[in-house]
């Protein structure tokens, strides 16, 4: 095991102090009575200092001189070749990683450089680059970074910035590409667009959803804060793009062959975002919990535009005082945070969040009081126990209904209904004072005592239904949290005692997953019955996810050989789907042709493939463009034109979905299936058969073992069992006779 390595944690901890006196008086501190350990820490913050002097340097040359530099002959007469001995010890703008040309330096963290970079090919688009920043390439720094690697290639989700690649330099310094997002960290947006608290929770409850799934892949972040939740604009709409998994911890997963060991003394995460057992530095004993406080802590500062406490006071009062303070210093509800701010302050926090001071103050009592201090709860078995379970409880306060985060009074639960019920209760209250107005006593004692009786009745009615949902909400829970540890035949037992009637968010999730599980087991029936009511309960879920739901769903029925369910199935995703303006479409259509369609259900689907051509074209040749993404929708658009009759159109999109760079097995599987029949149609049947004859023997191998859950670059599972779905009307078109 390395020894501990306390000067580097102190080093990063220094280095975000401004000015020398604020860094002798933490030293001071810190180092007080280990002189070498004082004298090591200042070396390092002098080299550092020299460095970032460097790099400072490096950035103002002019693209002339990088592009003079590039031109140069090398002693073999080669334009561009650095002479042996002379490789540069830091990259330059201009300078090409792979396949990749760095055009701008766009973020620097605490052991990596991140540049807007252009990648060449095999397709052309801007990327963002991290790698490993000079003389920061310690082994436990490049153990971190590998595993940022491999966390965020294990993840899918719209609100995860996606990995394309990685690799390493010619001087071995690792690194990894993945999507630009070109937008601003939460706070700043929420504040300059001055969102409502209703917006602002909205925002947060899909950056839960995103930290969820990461859960559910086996990472915690352990950097939750601001800057790493940027928020970009698709359509017009605001998206938050959780970024830098570069401390990820991974859960009973191996991310990397080398040992990512995070010494006793050295502290990873930021000090105001930090839980308070991730204080403790005790890496071995932080789990998703950890990041729940962290959420809590970003949810504080957009609810009042400051963390619960001081970064700067945290990092200067030392770090023995920093994780006393987040050991046991409990900090101000939100609602008497705001109230202590100086009058301009107050007012121009209330300005950001489009509400007048008074009206701030009374929206942030109560519920997202208790929401808040729920998620921030020192001891953390008293947190919320998922992030789905905290983006609920936000939910239920957006609905008002009664949150779990406080202890539900009678009051409390007669207060909520009120307020869910405003036209009842106002009507209500005008009928009872007409009759007291106009009735004497004796009808007036009537009244009270049957309306009391009435009341009596209700409030045990609704006694009972706030129990069996509190019993609903409890077990939900538990199974949200026996599928995250993976005990999925506990899950599965569960299950059968709990009834989604309702939209749920971590309803859909365990559905979702134990359906997959079923899937991977051969059990097709129940994970047939899992999608099913998936599609019931999956109604807060962003249209990606949701379509995806679908893409899983249909291939099982027909799988199953219930033909009415799918028929059924793929009339509700038409009906559904037929208006949306998102680029899922493709995804629609898709699923929905799985079996030939009459020319009703077919003419309804038009304006689906109109929106596929309008955002294939896009990604295709846009800007931006996504060969990923275009190569399904060819897909898409040739099983629609093969179910219309114009089989030429079906085999140029077959073609033009095989010729992208990017391999994807399960999708030219599908690209060869849907090419010969087309064939067959056009009477080239030695092609068409050879087309068969690749795709069958694919699909054989792959159905030879149980299926994984696969991954997006590679094909998930249900895109092989689309594949499989289709090769029997393949096989028995071309098998069956002439062309006709």
């Amino acid at each position: 095991m390395n020894q501990p390595q306390p000067e580097e944690a102190l080093f990063e901890a220094a280095r975000q102090l401004t000015g020398a006196a604020a860094r002798a008086a933490f030293l001071d501190q810190a180092c007080r009575g280990q002189p070498e350990l004082r004298a090591s820490v200042e070396a390092l913050l002098s080299a550092g200092a020299e460095a970032d002097k460097f790099f400072a340097d490096a950035t103002t040359l002019s693209d002339n001189w990088v592009s003079r530099l590039a031109a140069e002959p090398d002693a073999n007469g080669l334009p561009g070749q650095a002479a042996e001995g002379n490789t540069p010890i830091a990259e330059g703008l201009g300078t090409r990683i792979g396949n990749h040309k760095l055009l701008q330096k766009i973020g620097e963290g605490g052991c990596g450089v991140v540049y807007m970079a252009e990648q060449e090919k095999p397709i052309r688009r801007r990327v963002a680059l991290k790698i490993i920043k000079l003389g920061m390439d310690t082994k436990s720094v490049i153990a971190r970074f590998e595993a940022e690697r491999q966390a965020l290639a294990m993840m899918d989700h719209p609100n995860i910035a996606r990995v394309y690649e990685a690799g390493a330099t010619d001087t071995g310094r690792p690194y990894f590409v993945m999507e630009l997002v070109r937008g601003i960290k939460i706070t700043d947006y929420a504040d300059q667009n001055h969102l409502a608290t209703s917006q602002r929770l909205d925002l947060f409850i899909r950056i839960c959803q995103a930290i969820q799934h990461a859960h559910q892949k086996g990472i915690i972040h352990r950097d939750i804060k601001p800057s790493n939740i940027l928020v970009t604009l698709h359509d017009g709409l605001p998206v938050p793009k959780v970024i830098d998994f570069g401390i990820a911890k991974a859960i009973e997963v191996r991310l990397t062959d080398k040992t990512l060991f995070t010494g006793y003394e050295q502290m990873i995460g930021t000090p105001a975002y930090m839980s308070p057992e991730q204080a403790e530095m005790s890496g071995l004993d932080v789990d998703t919990r950890s990041d729940i406080y962290s959420l809590g802590v970003l949810l504080y500062e957009l609810l009042t535009g400051r963390p619960p406490f001081d970064p700067q006071k945290l990092v200067q009062n030392g770090l023995e005082e920093m994780r006393r303070t987040l050991r046991e210093r409990e900090p101000q509800r939100p609602s008497t945070m705001v109230t202590t701010l100086q009058g301009e302050e107050l007012t121009a926090v209330a300005r950001q969040h489009g509400a007048e001071p008074p009206k701030l103050i009374s929206i942030l009592k109560g519920d997202l009081d208790w929401i808040v201090m729920k998620a921030l709860e020192k001891d953390r078995r008293r947190r919320y126990e998922t992030a789905n379970g905290l983006a609920m409880d936000i939910e239920r306060y957006l609905h008002n209904e009664p949150v779990i985060a406080r202890p539900p009074s009678r009051f409390y639960r007669f207060q909520k209904s009120v307020r869910r019920n405003k036209v009842v209760f106002g009507a209500g209250a005008a009928v009872l004072l007409a009759l007291l107005a106009g009735t004497g006593t004796s009808t007036w004692l009537f009244l009270r005592e049957r309306e009391a009786r009435r009341q009596a009745v209700a409030a045990g009615q609704r006694e009972i239904t706030l129990r069996r949902q509190a019993e609903f909400r409890e077990k939900t829970t538990q199974l949200t949290l026996l599928v995250s540890q993976e005990k999925f035949e506990e899950a599965n037992a569960l299950l059968g005692q709990v009834a989604f009637t309702q939209p749920t968010m971590e309803g859909a999730a365990v559905l979702r997953s134990l359906g997959e599980w079923q899937v991977r087991r051969g059990n097709i029936k129940a994970a047939a019955e899992c999608f099913s009511q998936l599609l019931q309960v999956d109604q807060f879920d962003g249209w990606d996810v949701d379509t995806l739901d679908y893409l899983e769903c249909g291939p099982v029925l027909l799988e199953l050989g219930d033909r009415p369910g799918y028929e059924s199935f793929r009339r509700s995703a038409i009906a559904r789907f037929s208006g949306t303006a998102y680029p899922v479409a493709d995804r629609i259509i898709k699923v929905s042709l799985l079996l030939p369609a009459d020319e009703k259900m077919l003419a309804s689907m038009e304006p689906l493939a109109a929106i596929t051509l309008q955002t294939f074209t896009a990604a295709d040749s846009g800007p931006q463009a996504d060969a990923f993404r275009a190569s399904w929708q060819c897909l898409s658009l040739a099983l629609m034109a093969y179910r219309t009759g114009h089989y030429t159109q079906a085999a140029g999109w077959c073609r033009k979905c095989l010729n992208y760079p990017e391999y994807n097995a399960p999708r030219t599987v599908t690209a060869q299936l849907i090419l010969a029949m087309a064939c067959w149609r056009l009477q080239a049947t030695v092609e068409a058969q050879a087309d068969l004859a690749m795709a069958r023997k694919a699909i054989e191998a792959k159905f030879s073992a149980a299926l994984d859950h696969g991954s997006a670059p590679n094909g998930f599972w249900f895109d092989w069992t689309f594949a499989r779905v289709l090769l029997p009307e393949a096989a028995g078109l071309i098998g069956g006779g002439t062309p006709r």
